[in-house]
Formats: structure tokens, C-alpha cells, sequence
């Protein structure tokens, strides 16, 4: 076959495919196009029925979107017709009232001008009563011959001492009752605290004896040209006496603490045997060391015997210091301590805090033992110094309040106050000056013959009492009475005194004849 041929036999293979393609396709797209012409329709009736579903939905929220439209119409009409007719109501009780109010107003009116008419005839009224009362007092100081400011004036003069007298007899017998049950009470409580409380007699001097075995001592100590002494005594601030006593040297000073230190350093200076400037520096040095710890293990052992914690450090180192000093010839820690003990024994008697009483007791003369010299009395610098140290403020007070240089706010305080008059009067506690004690008598009597009417005045026992004699012609018995109560109150005002001081006015009356 030639190549003519084959090609030829190609096309007319192609011609045959093409045909066959072009059938296929004119038969597919037939079937496409009826397809989709149905597809159409079936588009077209769903989209209808759609279409009706949708506009029966509209119409039925159309429906009811238009009935809850009338039902709010209905309700806002409801609510203005109920608006309107409160405000009709108001309205009609507004009248009213407007046409009560008139009418109360025209009763005013009425009643005003009647009351005015009332006062015109009252005034009128009073100036006839002044004129007639004026013309009766004239007549009255004519016939009595004095004016009416004299006789007001010894009208009232008469009546205050009246009243006076009175009140004189009232309060006596207000105080003897009072004492016939409190003072019963107080008895008994106080009693029952110093009979609880166990106490020593506390003498303390300004002076320490230091005894030595032999007369070299003295020389030894003095050294050459008595540089050794003079040593001590500035370090120590201690008056050394050698004289002709024999087996003894006297440390003078006023701070009990400087005398210790003073002694302490002499016994290590003689069992050693060295004495010399230098080695009495050392050993002066060291005892003040000694000292100091000494005195905050005396601090810690007496609040561990009272029962007493938490105490700041410092305050527990005044406490230690309080053995070396004292008052009146009495120990100050003993004191103290003795206070600390009966104020928590009061308290517990009285239904306080005892805790809080003892503490108050203890550091209550905190204030005497400062390490600088303090301007305050001793009192308020206690209370300073423990409010300074956080303690509580019933605490702080009764410190501060214990010799009334303060106000007291709190029971803590005057039981604190009558502890330590208790620890301070009791026999044996305190060494009394002659010079003072002489001068507290003189001043009693001074004091009670001031008062007018007083012939003769005694201070006896030891100025617990004082007895008053006045004059029974210048002073009655009520008036003896005031005496007494005005001279207690004075004593009590000027004075300061331990304890109490009994106040007995005598008046007494004679009758003297003589037969012939």
C-alpha cells in the first residue's frame, strides 16, 4: 500500500471519529438542556412555595407585632387615665385644704387681734400693779425705816446662814453615814492587805564603815602623799575618812550605788594587796561592770518573784537600781516590792486585774532612780518613762498619779496611791527628820488657829491628830462642825503627810456660880 493510501485511510478515520463526536455531543447536550430546563422548574416551584411561606410568616408577625403595639396603646392609655385622675384627687384635696387654710387664717387673724386687745389691757393692768406695788413698798420702808436693797440684803444674809447651818448638819451626817459602811469596808480590805504582806524594817544611812584588819591598811590606802586616795575618790565620787577610828575607813556620798562601788573596789584593793593608782583605775573599772550586772540580776530576780513578764530591759535595770536607793530612811526595792504585793492583794479583793496592779506597784517611784536629773517630780517622770517603754495606760497613770500631780482615770491609781501611804506609814519603815517633824506640828496648829473663834490647838501622837478648842460663846455646834470639815479639807490641801490626820474640834460650855 503507498503512502497515498495511508493517509488517506487516516482522514477518513479522523472524518469518522469527528462525526462520531459531533453525534455525542449534540445527543449529551440535549440531555443537559432538558435536564436543566427541569432543574428550572423545580427551582422555580420550590422558590414559590418559599415565597408563600415567607409572606404567611410576615403576615403573621405583622399580626402580631401589631396587636402587642394596641395592647401597649391600651396599657399608656390606662396609665394617663390613671395619672389624670390622682391628679384630679390632688387637685380637690388641694382646694380643700387651700379653703381650710383660709379659714384657719381668718381664725388667726381673729384671735390675734383679740389677743392683742388682751395685752393692751394686761399692760395697762401691770402699770397699775407696779404703781401699787411701788406706793406699798414706800409705805413699807416708812414704817420699817430701812429700804427695800437693805432689807433683801439681811433677808438674805439671814437665810444663807440658814442654809448654811443646814447644810453643815446635812453633811455631817451625810459623812458619818457614809463612814459607818465604807469606811467599814476599806477598813477591812486594807487590814486584810497589810496582814497578807510581809515587811522589814529599812534603815539606810548615807555612810559605809569599812572594816580592815590592822593600821597599815590606812596607810597603804592613803599612799604616798595621798595619791592613792585621791584617786578613789575621783573615780568613785566617794568622801573617804581615815581617822582615829580604829579598825574602820568611812565612805561618804549620798549615791548608795558610788558607796557600793567604793566598798567593792576597797576589799579587792586590800585582799590583793597591790594598791596603786593605776591598779585601783582597774579594779574600779571593773567593779562598775560588776555592779551594773549585778544590778539588772536584781531587776530580773524581783520580777520573776512578783510574777511579772515582758518588762522592757531598762525598766528591769531601774528595778535593780531601786536596791541602792532609798526614802525616807527606807529601802526603795523593798518599799516596791511591798507595794507591788499589796496592791495586787487590794485589787484581787475589789475584783481588778492583780497583774496589772502589781506591775503599776513596782514601777510606781521608777522615777527616783533616772539616770540624768529630771526637771519632773519623780511621779510624772515614772510616767513618762513608762509611756515611753509602751506600758499599758492604766499602768502609766496610776505611775503618774500616786501623789495627785495628776488626774487619776482608772481604779489602778488610788489603789496604788493607798498602797504606798500603807508601805510608807507603817511603823519602822520611814526615818523622820526631828527638824521636819517639828515643822509638820507647828504647821497643823498654825493652820487651825487661823479659823475664827479657836482659842487653843494640840498636835498630839506624833501628828495624827489634832484637837481644836474654840470658844462656846463665839462658836456654836454646827459651826464647830464646819470647822472641822473646812480645817480637814485645808490640812489635806497644803499639807503632804503619811497615813491620816483626825480632826476633833471641842466646844464645851460652863456654867460657874459660887455660894456665900
Amino acid at each position: 500500500m503507498t503512502a497515498t493510501g495511508i493517509i488517506v485511510c487516516i482522514i477518513v478515520a479522523i472524518a469518522f471519529c469527528a462525526l462520531g463526536i459531533y453525534l455525542a455531543s449534540n445527543k449529551l447536550r440535549a440531555t443537559l438542556t432538558k435536564n436543566a430546563t427541569k432543574v428550572l422548574k423545580e427551582a422555580e416551584e420550590k422558590a414559590e412555595m418559599l415565597k408563600k411561606e415567607k409572606l404567611l410568616q410576615a403576615k403573621e408577625q405583622f399580626l402580631q407585632m401589631k396587636s402587642e403595639h394596641d395592647k401597649q396603646i391600651q396599657e399608656r392609655n390606662n396609665r394617663a387615665i390613671q395619672v389624670e385622675t390622682r391628679l384630679k384627687q390632688r387637685e380637690q384635696d388641694l382646694k380643700s385644704k387651700v379653703e381650710e387654710f383660709q379659714k384657719k387664717h381668718a381664725e388667726f387673724i381673729k384671735a390675734r387681734d383679740n389677743l392683742t386687745k388682751q395685752l393692751e389691757i394686761l399692760s395697762s393692768r401691770q402699770a397699775e400693779v407696779e404703781k401699787t406695788f411701788q406706793k406699798s413698798v414706800e409705805k413699807l420702808e416708812q414704817i420699817a425705816g430701812l429700804s427695800a436693797q437693805e432689807a433683801k440684803e439681811q433677808l438674805i444674809e439671814a437665810m444663807t446662814q440658814e442654809a448654811r447651818a443646814d447644810a453643815t448638819s446635812h453633811i455631817m451626817d451625810i459623812v458619818e453615814e457614809a463612814k459607818l459602811t465604807a469606811n467599814q469596808q476599806a477598813k477591812k480590805i486594807v487590814i486584810e492587805s497589810i496582814q497578807r504582806t510581809a515587811t522589814e524594817v529599812a534603815i539606810e544611812n548615807t555612810v559605809s564603815v569599812f572594816n580592815i584588819e590592822n593600821e597599815e591598811v590606812k596607810g597603804r590606802i592613803i599612799g604616798r602623799e595621798g595619791r592613792n586616795i585621791r584617786t578613789l575618790e575621783s573615780l568613785t565620787g566617794v568622801e573617804v575618812i581615815i581617822d582615829d577610828s580604829p579598825d574602820a575607813i568611812i565612805l561618804s556620798c549620798f549615791d548608795p550605788v558610788r558607796r557600793e562601788i567604793a566598798r567593792l573596789a576597797l576589799h579587792k584593793l586590800v585582799t590583793d594587796g597591790r594598791i596603786h593608782p593605776a591598779r585601783i583605775e582597774e579594779v574600779v573599772a571593773k567593779t562598775k561592770k560588776q555592779i551594773e550586772q549585778e544590778i539588772i540580776e536584781i531587776g530580773k530576780r524581783t520580777c520573776i518573784d512578783l510574777g511579772i513578764i515582758n518588762l522592757p530591759h531598762e525598766l528591769v535595770r531601774m528595778v535593780g537600781k531601786m536596791k541602792y536607793r532609798s526614802s525616807y530612811g527606807q529601802n526603795l526595792l523593798q518599799h516596791s516590792r511591798e507595794v507591788a504585793n499589796l496592791c495586787a492583794t487590794m485589787a484581787s479583793e475589789l475584783g481588778l486585774n492583780p497583774k496589772i496592779a502589781k506591775r503599776a506597784g513596782l514601777l510606781h517611784d521608777i522615777g527616783k532612780v533616772p539616770d540624768t536629773e529630771p526637771e519632773l517630780p519623780h511621779a510624772l517622770h515614772g510616767m513618762k518613762l513608762a509611756e515611753r517603754f509602751k506600758e499599758k495606760p492604766e499602768v502609766c497613770n496610776a505611775i503618774g498619779a500616786h501623789h495627785d500631780e495628776t488626774d487619776m482615770t482608772s481604779l489602778y491609781a488610788p489603789i496604788v496611791q493607798v498602797c504606798d501611804a500603807i508601805s510608807g506609814a507603817r511603823p519602822g519603815a520611814r526615818r523622820e527628820v526631828v527638824e521636819a517633824y517639828i515643822n509638820r506640828l507647828n504647821k497643823l496648829e498654825e493652820i487651825a488657829m487661823s479659823f475664827p473663834g479657836v482659842v487653843k490647838t494640840y498636835a498630839i501622837q506624833a501628828g495624827r491628830e489634832l484637837r481644836v478648842i474654840v470658844s462656846a460663846e463665839k462658836v456654836s455646834d454646827n459651826e464647830a462642825n464646819q470647822i472641822s470639815l473646812d480645817l480637814s479639807k485645808q490640812i489635806q490641801s497644803e499639807m503632804v503627810f503619811p497615813g491620816m490626820i483626825k480632826v476633833t474640834v471641842i466646844r464645851e460650855t460652863r456654867s460657874v456660880n459660887y455660894a456665900k
